[in-house]
């Protein structure tokens, strides 16, 4: 009999563990109001979600110069802590039906690993995680200080490196079309969600789509016996 490998189930957060719209678009609103510019369009907003603070910037405020950009990012840190420092513990960015329930059978099993791989700041991923009582849970944690925006499969692999897991035994599993090019240019599975901020039609590059974390666990089982 042989041992049973390794596996990585990397996840996408904001969209995919846990619905963080409310706090994005208030964090948005109160840093463009801040510049005295109008806020960008709450579809606008959430189509850019996944991609680093840098990147995303200029594309909600093309005509605004560098350094009000660079503001922008800056107020909307500063305003996405302040949200969350204001709402009861885990009340904020709450789960999706069926995240944490689906985390803790995958984290229940003696071959599989969690990680996680997020445009969010080191900061924010530890405020999260520190209000949902997810310490332990992941073993790797990639977040936008220490690598390029998604998709650029940057985060993906040093979650490869940091475990030791090869591409063919991970899946990365995320809402938007940023997390499944990220998750195939590292050669790794791709499970998009059907539930977050970017249509199912947008997840091109995905290998399977699931519509509940229901569907998480007898998926994976069919991908890791293919």
């Amino acid at each position: 009999m042989t041992d049973t490998p390794l596996r990585l189930v990397i996840f996408d957060v904001d969209g995919t563990l846990v619905d963080s719209q409310s706090d994005i678009l208030g964090a948005m609103h109160l840093s463009f109001a801040a510049e005295g510019l109008s806020t960008p369009a709450r579809a606008d907003i959430l189509g850019v979600v996944g991609l680093s603070l840098d990147v995303l910037m200029p594309h909600l405020a093309p005509e605004a110069d560098a350094a009000t950009q660079a503001r922008l990012v800056q107020g909307y840190k500063d305003a996405y802590m302040t949200l969350r420092a204001d709402v009861a513990r885990g009340e904020s960015s709450p789960f999706y039906p069926g995240a944490r329930a689906a985390l803790e059978a995958l984290q229940a099993r003696p071959d599989v690993l969690l990680g996680v791989a997020t445009g969010k700041s080191r900061r924010g991923l530890d405020k999260l995680i520190e209000a949902h009582g997810l310490e332990g849970m992941f073993v790797t944690q990639q977040v936008a200080d220490f690598h390029p925006s998604k998709p650029n499969p940057s985060m993906l692999i040093e979650a490869l490196h940091e475990t030791g897991i090869g591409a063919d035994d991970a899946v990365m599993l995320g809402d938007t079309s940023f997390d499944m090019e990220m998750a195939k240019a590292a050669g790794i599975t791709g499970i998009g969600v059907s539930w977050g901020y970017h249509p199912p039609a947008r997840l091109t590059a995905a290998r399977h789509l699931v519509e509940s974390f229901d569907a998480v666990p007898p998926l994976l089982d069919s991908i890791w016996k293919e």
